[in-house]
């Protein structure tokens, strides 16, 4: 079988040459990248380790995901399956990650060690293949599947609808009344091909920019006692 070819984000030249043909495609996107300019590649290996620390992040802030993932990769040494698969529930909880996610990292490691799963190979296969081979594993959904398919297999058309930032921030950018749903997002998107991934990262990128310029709410001023 041939091999599936993808146009692929792998320097930081090529997502500023890719935000560049973006912007020229669609003004809304000219318009955030005016205001963010480039963001940042943020790729992960293509791995179990990069799929671990996917896993890992997943609903939790950025600063949070760091400080964990951080306390795993210094702890489970190599960061191999067996090694993960070696240690205990109770160690694992100590370095900060919930039931869910060890029984999520334990079923991956699993699906490595006796079912073949190779996750380096996914390079190599479609994207819809990535993520049915993804979303087959216990605990990873569609939303894991997609930001492994933007970050780690670096695919310049990748989109994670599911996201809920991503969502928000097209609800502010297009005025929407409403939050698009996934599906919505995924047609709204389709106007970014084949550069989604270079808009996801845009959309991330405003999306914490409107935020930090959300003016924080003032304490309410005590009354002054009256003189007497």
């Amino acid at each position: 079988m041939a091999e599936t070819r993808h146009k692929l984000l792998t320097t930081e030249r090529q997502l500023a040459a890719a935000a560049i043909a973006l912007s020229q495609q669609c003004n809304v996107m000219r318009e955030i990248h005016t205001r963010t300019g480039t963001p940042p590649l943020r790729d992960f290996s293509a791995d179990f380790s990069g799929l671990a620390k996917i896993v890992t992040g997943q609903q939790l802030s950025t600063a949070s995901a760091s400080a964990i993932w951080n306390r795993v990769a210094a702890a489970v040494d190599p960061l191999h399956p067996a090694t993960l698969r070696g240690m205990n529930d109770v160690q694992l909880a100590a370095l900060g990650l919930s039931g869910a996610k060890i029984r999520t990292l334990k079923a991956i490691a699993a699906a490595i060690l006796d079912d073949g799963l190779d996750i380096t190979s996914l390079s190599k296969s479609p994207d819809n293949v990535v993520i049915e081979k993804l979303t087959a594993l216990h605990g990873i959904g569609p939303w894991t599947a997609d930001i492994f398919l933007l970050f780690a297999l670096r695919r310049a058309d990748a989109f994670a609808p599911g996201d809920l930032a991503l969502q928000l921030a097209v609800q502010r950018v297009f005025k929407l009344k409403n939050r698009p749903t996934p599906v919505e997002l995924e047609k709204i998107a389709e106007r970014w091909r084949p550069w989604r991934a270079v808009a996801a990262r845009l959309l991330w990128a405003d999306y914490g920019l409107a935020r930090k310029e959300i003016p924080k709410s003032k304490p309410p001023t005590a009354a002054k006692k009256p003189v007497k």
